[in-house]
């Protein structure tokens, strides 16, 4: 049946014109133009309180146990902390309905669960902890420059970050209103830059007290845990404690081992509760009912509420919050674990001290422990002898004086069947703490429906909270998209309309991908793995899934994610697939980058992911991520992870040295900034590059970079001062620019059949596919519709280009901030500032990075781009960074249907940037009109210049060095690997244990 694009297909109603559909395996407008959607996670910073980065001690306990409401008494009493506050009173009960979940019909039913009720009198940000600005600050004007930032990048849609413990911090039932009012002004934000934003409820291993994010203090307390203890009895690490917290070591914390976490104690627990509690632990009663209901109903109403905050705005639903994402990254907990008494084999990161489940499960009641000790290299976890830890009788569970009588200072009421102080598991039956001997090994592994079936943790437990969830949302965001996020890398059960009908017509199936090797190594190596391969069992071993050289690199993970692009198509059907994140982190080699400049490495494995995500995969993404708080020392803030796209300390206008303040005429002022080329660097030639010519002599005039990354606002005399972002140049902090700033068709006419960026040459492909019959039965008609293409000046640009010619006009100091273009040198005009997406009014559409208002001298950007183009039909044309494409609908020969090809280069060769620039050098650049000499008479440029191919040779750094052929390669690797196994088996047994003294 042909589509109507004027109605949706899930109401049949007539739609408005920003609305996308989703039933297809491609986004649609609603001229039946194919959507690419790529963009950011915004971002990584939310995922932590405004002023509680992850790596520091002090405060991270009491911030969230003050911002609670229990009697401090008792809880002071069991965690032997000093007196807190006990003023608090605890709330009343009472009785609201709940999401409980029929796992055979997979529908929501309801039922009791006494809860606090919300208190509208109490200030719930006035102490404790806050959310409120960390997705970008909405106060000092910073958030208006890192969004324009981002448009001018290309970016179209973000993926917006939320946790739980934003939402309902205090206590259950005590939601923060300010932080949700907060998430609508952000979101206002994000649509006065006409981005697209799907909303991400996420979590990394539960909760940051169990070393990740997502959930409050208090649900931890609620399963019984005591996670001050978590650190001593191995339950889970923590940065801000590594590696004890009586002498933490933040800096010391070693690379990715925050991840190891899924695999002991608490992760394991909480998230079993959380999702198969019923099975599970049955006796684990709280308030009458199961952990599970209690925990997900709460995280559930929780995001209720948000959605209802954002329904109640009435400006936001499908114009700008197209849809909602599934929680983040789910995990099975214990779900599935073959054997407590061993490390399963499907658990390929290991790192530091790792315990089986049995021997997490004893640490946690305080009994020492001897573990194997695991260090990760190139390829993969390495033997390192043995750890003893020893909790010295400290417990992860929560002392029984915590709750006197039963009752919580949260004011719920624990069933006096399960007992605080002991190990849940050993109250089930899996274990004998006098004994410690293992009673029930498989219990993890046994469906408790049929002990004779495997446990199904997607199909059993998570469907049906995604079930839930879906129908939650959907009460309250009717048209939502839902994209449905199932557990990382696993093939999904299945999720097709007719098992889940909420899904149908509008749903998007998200996943996520990382170069696990140089995530986890923060090295980009000559080789790499099949990750995805490997896990599903594709190959009899590790070594037939490795992969040798670039060119094998980049080939392996485009299959990797067309596989995944695939698990959707198969298991949900024909919708859309969004890579719901995906990046690299910036710290390669011990931080080298950020001491010499040099991100080549960076820029490789960056453009090998994101060009993963083109050819015929056409993948829709989000990048992470983007945190305006990175920080060379201490990454995003978070674990030591450090992937962010900008940083501050990336930044060019470092130090306040260079902002001097007036106070003549009320303005400030900043003193001239003179680009430093480089020691060895002419300046720019006549063919450099637009980011090259926007780096020259500027005088900062409106703006005060801090040395936080902070754009202060001015101050100005008078009704009208002017607002010139691109004075700054954008890209300042940009880290692996070339990589991830790159062309992709926007809107398509017809349907993207290939589309392939090769940065080393500057050149761009796209294969187009109409057909006249769907044509027709959609209603174009004979109207004239452009297929848009991003094309950054980045890689593109004209030496023409003069950004400082475009200049918005401010009506007042109290005016909102808006993006004064596309990109710091292209602009376009919009009549209507509320088509945040491309709309066409005749041949010359509005443009998909339309501003608003804005005042500008079109003759100088008509050479934006510096393009050579062949298209094989049809004509084309420019307008700041857009192509607009277009070609015949119905095909000269007769036929149904056509095939179009386009081909775009830069005119004088690639860019290359002057020394420093986009942080990104090497020598042995390549050669070209585009090239900027030295005065040495090397050449400089980007780091992607620098792409190795085997038998050939060289100069680098004044030494001639010849790259390893493939089969000097590959014997290299035989060599390594045979050194990894012999150093397994040497460091079994007979390494010398080390003791940790708790």
């Amino acid at each position: 049946m042909p589509n109507d694009y004027q109605k949706s297909k899930l109401t049949g109603k007539q739609v408005p014109h920003f609305f996308i559909h989703s039933d297809s395996r491609y986004f649609k407008d609603t001229s039946g133009r194919t959507l690419i959607l790529r963009g950011v996670n915004l971002s990584g910073s939310a995922k932590i309180p405004r002023d509680h980065p992850q790596h520091v001690l002090h405060n991270f306990w009491e911030s969230a146990e003050q911002d609670g409401q229990p009697h401090r008494s008792a809880l002071s009493s069991a965690f032997s902390h000093p007196q807190r506050d006990s003023n608090s009173n605890t709330h009343s009960s009472s009785a609201t309905s709940s999401f409980n979940f029929d796992t055979q019909n997979l529908t929501p039913t309801t039922q009791s669960i006494p809860i606090p009720p919300n208190n509208q009198n109490q200030p719930n940000s006035s102490r404790g902890i806050s959310y409120i600005g960390q997705n970008l600050n909405l106060e000092d004007g910073s958030a208006d420059v890192h969004l324009t930032r981002l448009r001018q990048w290309g970016f179209n849609c973000l993926r917006f970050v939320t946790v739980w413990e934003a939402l309902e911090h205090q206590g259950p039932g005590q939601y923060d209103d300010d932080y949700m009012e907060y998430v609508v002004a952000m979101l206002r934000k994000c649509k006065e830059y006409g981005f697209r934003v799907y909303m991400d409820p996420h979590q990394d291993l539960f909760s940051r007290f169990c070393g990740g994010s997502g959930a409050p203090l208090w649900t931890l307390y609620a399963c019984g845990l005591n996670p001050r203890n978590f650190t001593v009895t191995g339950a889970a690490y923590l940065q801000s404690e590594w590696p004890h917290p009586d002498n933490p070591d933040p800096d010391s914390f070693p690379a990715m081992i925050w991840a190891t976490n899924y695999n002991r104690l608490a992760c394991q627990t909480v998230n079993t509760m959380f999702w198969a509690g019923r099975d599970y632990a049955p006796k684990c009663i709280i308030d009458g009912v199961n952990i599970q209901d209690f925990l997900q109903y709460h995280f559930l109403e929780a995001y209720r509420r948000l959605a209802m905050k954002l329904a109640s705005a009435g400006d936001l639903l499908d114009e700008t919050v197209i849809g909602w994402d599934s929680l983040n990254e789910p995990n099975h907990g214990y779900l599935g674990l073959h054997n407590l008494i061993a490390i399963p084999d499907e658990v390929p990161l290991r790192i530091g001290p790792t315990p089986t489940g049995f021997q997490g499960l004893k640490m946690g009641m305080g009994k020492m422990c001897k573990l194997e000790n695991y260090k990760f290299g190139p390829l993969g976890p390495q033997r390192d002898g043995n750890v003893v830890v020893d909790p010295k009788g400290k417990r992860a569970w929560l002392h029984p004086s915590a709750e006197p009588n039963g009752l919580s200072g949260y004011g719920w009421r624990r069933d006096p069947g399960w007992k605080l102080g002991t190990c849940i598991w050993a109250q089930h039956g899996i274990w004998d703490p006098e004994t410690e001997s293992v009673l029930k090994p498989h219990y993890f592994n046994q469906s408790r429906q049929d002990p004779s079936k495997p446990a199904d943790f997607a199909g059993q437990y998570w469907r049906p909270h995604l079930n839930a969830y879906c129908h939650m949302i959907r009460q309250i965001h009717p048209e939502a998209i839902l994209f449905v996020h199932p557990p990382v890398f696993e093939i999904p059960p299945e999720l097709s309309p007719s098992v889940l009908p909420i899904l149908e017509h509008r749903s998007v199936f998200s996943s996520h991908f990382y170069d696990g090797l140089t995530l986890v190594t923060k090295h980009w190596n000559w080789f790499n793995a099949d990750a995805l391969g490997i896990l599903r069992g594709k190959y009899p071993s590790v070594v037939f899934g490795l992969k040798i050289g670039e060119t094998a690199i980049r080939k392996c993970m485009r299959a990797q994610l067309g596989m995944l692009k695939q698990d959707g198509l198969e298991k949900m059907g024909e919708f859309p697939t969004m890579m719901g994140e995906i990046g690299i982190p910036y710290d390669l080699d011990k931080k080298k980058a950020y001491k010499d400049g040099d991100y080549s490495n960076q820029i490789k494995a960056m453009d090998a992911s994101l060009n993963a995500c083109d050819g015929e995969n056409m993948l829709n993404y989000t990048l992470w991520t983007y945190c305006p708080s990175n920080s060379h020392q201490w990454g995003d803030l978070w674990n030591g992870e450090d992937l962010s796209l900008w940083s501050a300390d990336d930044a060019m206008f470092q130090g306040s040295s260079y902002a001097e303040k007036s106070s003549r005429h009320g303005k400030t002022l900043g003193r001239p900034f003179q680009y430093n080329y480089g020691a060895h660097s002419a300046g720019p030639t006549p063919n450099a590059s637009a980011l090259a010519l926007n780096q020259r002599t500027r005088e900062c005039s409106e703006v005060d970079l801090s040395r936080k990354g902070v754009y202060t606002p001015i101050e100005a005399s008078g009704s009208e001062s002017s607002l010139d972002l691109s004075l700054m140049n954008l890209n300042d902090g940009a880290r692996a620019l070339p990589a991830f700033c790159r062309p992709f068709p926007v809107a398509t006419v017809g349907i993207p059949a290939y589309f392939n960026f090769d940065m080393s040459t500057a050149s761009f492909e796209l294969t187009v596919e109409v057909d006249v019959e769907k044509d027709e039965a959609s209603g174009w008609g004979n109207e004239e519709l452009p297929t848009e293409i991003y094309v950054p000046a980045v890689h593109f640009g004209s030496a023409n280009t003069d950004p400082g010619g475009l200049k918005r006009r401010i009506a007042s100091e109290n005016d909102a901030r808006h993006p004064t273009s596309a990109g710091g040198w292209a602009a376009g005009r919009s009549s209507d500032a509320s088509l945040p997406l491309s709309t066409s009014h005749g041949a010359h559409g509005t443009l998909l990075h339309s501003t608003q208002d804005l005042t500008f001298d079109p003759h100088r950007f008509r050479d934006t781009l510096q393009l050579d183009v062949t298209v094989s039909a049809g004509r084309w044309e420019t307008d700041g960074q857009i192509l607009r494409w277009y070609y015949p609908r119905r095909p000269l020969n007769g036929q149904s249907t056509a095939r179009y090809t386009l081909k775009a280069r830069r005119k004088f060769g690639p860019i290359l940037w002057p020394a420093g620039h986009s942080n990104s050098l090497c020598d042995g650049a390549y050669s070209g009109p585009a090239k900027i000499s030295s005065t040495g008479g090397s050449r400089v440029g980007v780091g992607y210049d620098c792409i190795r191919r085997p038998d050939h040779e060289e100069r680098q750094s004044g030494r001639t060095k010849k790259v390893l052929s493939t089969l000097e390669q590959h014997a290299r690797l035989r060599a390594l690997w045979k050194a990894h196994h012999a150093a397994n088996l040497a460091n079994a047994d007979s390494s010398p244990s080390r003791t940790l003294f708790y």
